[in-house]
């Protein structure tokens, strides 16, 4: 039988991660030895996600959870922790799968060099979502006809980092691509130049955030008299999230370095 990849799941009593502790226990892949989640440390895994007990214990600490032996290390937390948290994995030997956002470009710069220092791999995504990751991939071929784009980033109120994930990926993804161009400068526009949206890696991104809302994203691309927009939107449920998640999971073993992006698992 091939033997199984041990997990630690970091955020496993959330949204995302509730969804991929009853993935992982059904799956005959993987082999959950640890989970983080501060309010239910010392809890079982099963029980603390609403199911029976399972025998994995809950911490309060991605050190203390990966005491238990886990080579890759999925963290679904929160922009202020998930840089610690992948940091310290590596320094311990272990691969990390990352779906939570926040993270900067310096940050990724760090843990890149980290990665490749320790022989390990880091495989990050603004969305595990495969039709998310389809999206993205439409974008970036429109990218190398049209020369003109914006992106609109949608979410509830209450999500903390600006843009998400997701958007950040698809513009810094779009600037390797080709340059947009701005036909009118924003330092040359006249009024509050916030409202013509943030500029990353190029491209001009507005983040709307408002109860009502789920995650979704457009691309907007404009030429004379024409105009295609890509938009990937997202249900209620965090089951979309899962698949991508474990594949990268099957995969990071291998890798070695820094991945950002689904798209760059199903299409490189």
């Amino acid at each position: 039988m091939t033997e199984k990849t041990r997990v630690c799941l970091v955020g496993a009593t959330g949204w995302t991660g509730r969804a991929l502790v009853a993935a992982l226990r059904d799956s005959d892949a993987f082999q959950v030895t640890g989970a983080v989640a501060r309010r239910s440390a010392g809890q079982d895994l099963g029980l603390a996600t609403g199911g029976s007990a399972w025998g994995v214990s809950v911490s309060a600490t991605v050190q203390e959870a990966l005491g238990a032996g886990a080579q890759v290390l999925i963290d679904y937390s929160h922009p202020t922790a998930v840089k610690d948290h992948v940091l310290t994995a590596l320094r311990q030997g272990v691969a990390v799968v990352v779906g939570t956002s926040g993270l900067s470009p310096a940050d990724f710069q760090e843990i890149r060099d980290l990665a490749e220092t320790r022989a390990l791999g880091v495989i990050a995504a603004g969305n595990f979502s495969i039709t998310a990751a389809l999206a993205k991939h439409l974008s970036l071929i429109a990218a190398r006809f049209l020369p003109h784009r914006e992106i609109l980033d949608y979410a509830q109120a209450d999500k903390p980092d600006v843009p998400s994930g997701t958007t950040q990926e698809l513009a810094e993804g779009l600037a390797q691509v080709r340059k947009n161009d701005l036909l009118k400068p924003i330092e040359e526009l006249l009024g509050p130049r916030e409202a013509r949206g943030a500029s990353v890696a190029g491209t001009q991104v507005h983040s709307v955030r408002l109860p009502g809302y789920t995650l979704a994203f457009e691309t907007l691309f404009g030429l004379p008299d024409e105009r295609l927009t890509i938009r990937h939107d997202a249900g209620s449920g965090a089951g979309p999230y899962v698949a991508g998640t474990l594949l990268a999971a099957e995969r990071v073993l291998k890798v070695r370095g820094l991945i950002r992006g689904l798209d760059q698992l199903l299409f490189a």
